[in-house]
């Protein structure tokens, strides 16, 4: 409803009580038929008058009172009560109107709280001839060949300047370093296939001198605001052992969801890297994730303190001579020390056992550093053999939906991916042997499966080879 239809509602039930304490009154001679007359007149122009100016319910609700000045107060403060109820609003023609929030469940929109993105400069750059955009480009250029050393400077510029490719770029705000490559803080680089609706992300870099400093973060949240307004539901791309981390940090799986269908064909493939997947939500404002991690672990924290004690209960200081009953028959001091420390009120009663102390003795921290070194050792290794060009088949499991009969003829598969996964659960190789085992089998099956003439079985063969350099008899 408009202002009009307002202020005509309040001018309406004014007409009706006005009626009512006219026919009241009559018979005390408090008011004559005529001069109520004129002042239904009155309050009719009245009603004229708000809405040629578009619903000036302050006016026409002062005139109201003012006719009726004389009448029984009861009918001017009906008025009034109504009035009140009402928020104030400015109208279009600079007068005061009035919206009544709780009669017609208007209210004003909140506003929009300050994103700290909204600070950042930010630009998508693309080859369309222009010499500011042909400026940054350069600077794109150098930026991505400085920081990615190992990627060919040719494959960066024919991709940079290529038309159907965009890059998205923070800039800084010094003026000193306007118009040079030092104004870019850091870009990604991406190419959008608007008809499968997804983008692939060819480059992402910042610069070193920007580093550290959360731009990375930054630079994928302005990416994927971005990729919704042009309608793209998944990003996709080659990452490279150093920057797996960073992708999987950014919302980047390695569980490929898209059929493959609908990129086969259209996006490179890169040896040594690996192929990773993120959606876009559509319904999501990434400028504002930080926000939603902060209220999501201030609502953890307070549901822990709901069901916490340790805050609640204060126990008594220990006496200065205290010495806990450690009994006899401990093995070591180790041991002595977890039971003195459960002597202590209130450690039982916060929630921790003895295996939660002897958890954290010498043995048990030496027992964690060897299981470590292992892991990292495994690890390394795992890494050196994805690097290898020849590893490219043993990278991720067979796709047994294309190849229907490898489970009938290879009755134990393994991958570099699902040894990773087994190194980084942590429990299943005890020695660098146990993981030899499976790598060894890893290329069996390949050469069991394949034709000796095939490229696959020339992978496994040189595989093989390497495996005896690092696995030395």
């Amino acid at each position: 409803v408009g202002n009009a239809a307002i202020s005509r509602s309040f001018v309406l039930v004014g007409l009706i009580i006005i009626d009512h304490y006219s026919d009241t009154t009559a018979n005390n001679n408090i008011m004559s038929n005529d001069k109520v007359k004129s002042k239904k007149r009155k309050v009719s122009a009245s009603t004229d008058r708000a809405d040629e100016v578009n619903g000036s319910t302050e006016s026409s609700s002062k005139s109201f009172q003012n006719q009726t000045a004389g009448q029984p107060g009861t009918a001017v403060q009906a008025i009034k009560d109504v009035t009140r109820t009402c928020t104030r609003a400015d109208g279009k023609d600079g007068t005061s109107t009035e919206k009544c929030n709780q009669e017609e469940g208007h209210s004003e929109a909140p506003k929009k709280k300050a994103s700290p993105y909204d600070k950042i400069r930010h630009v998508i750059v693309i080859n369309d001839g222009n010499h500011e955009n042909l400026v940054r480009l350069i600077g794109l250029k150098n930026l991505f060949a400085k920081q990615l050393p190992k990627m060919p400077k040719d494959y960066i510029v024919r991709l940079v300047f290529d038309r159907r490719h965009k890059s998205l770029a923070i800039l800084s705000d010094d003026p000193a370093v306007k118009g040079t490559d030092e104004e870019i803080i850091g870009a990604i680089c991406y190419r959008p296939y608007h008809e499968m609706r997804f983008g692939e992300i060819a480059f992402c870099a910042v610069n070193g001198s920007q580093q550290v400093k959360g731009y990375g973060t930054k630079l994928m949240c302005l990416l994927k605001q971005h990729a919704v307004t042009e309608g793209v539901e998944y990003f996709i791309t080659y990452a490279d052992n150093y920057a797996i981390g960073y992708f999987k940090k950014q919302g980047f799986t390695k569980t490929i969801t898209m059929s493959k269908s609908r990129f086969h064909g259209l996006i490179k493939d890169y040896d040594g890297g690996t192929l990773m997947e993120c959606y876009v939500h559509p319904s999501i404002d990434y400028y504002r994730v930080p926000d939603m991690i902060k209220a999501q672990k201030e609502f953890i924290l307070d549901r822990i303190r709901l069901t916490s004690k340790s805050d609640k209960v204060v126990y008594p200081p220990l006496p200065k001579e205290w010495k806990a009953n450690t009994g006899s028959g401990l093995s070591s001091r180790g041991n002595e020390a977890a039971f003195r420390a459960m002597a202590i009120p209130g450690v039982a009663e916060a929630g921790w056992t003895m295996a939660d102390l002897l958890a954290s003795t010498t043995a048990a921290k030496d027992s964690d550093r060897q299981r470590n070194h292992l892991k990292s050792e495994l690890l390394s290794i795992v890494r050196k053999t994805e690097d290898q060009q020849c590893a490219w088949p043993f990278r991720e499991p067979v796709d047994t939906t294309e190849v229907t009969d490898y489970l009938n003829v290879i009755k134990d598969p393994i991958d570099l991916s699902t040894i990773e996964k087994r190194i980084r659960k942590g429990d299943w190789y005890k020695s660098k042997e146990m993981l030899h085992v499976d790598m060894l089998r890893m290329v069996n099956n390949c050469k069991i499966y394949n034709d000796p003439s095939s490229p696959y079985y020339e992978c496994a063969e040189s595989l093989e080879k390497f495996l005896k350099e690092i696995f030395p008899p």
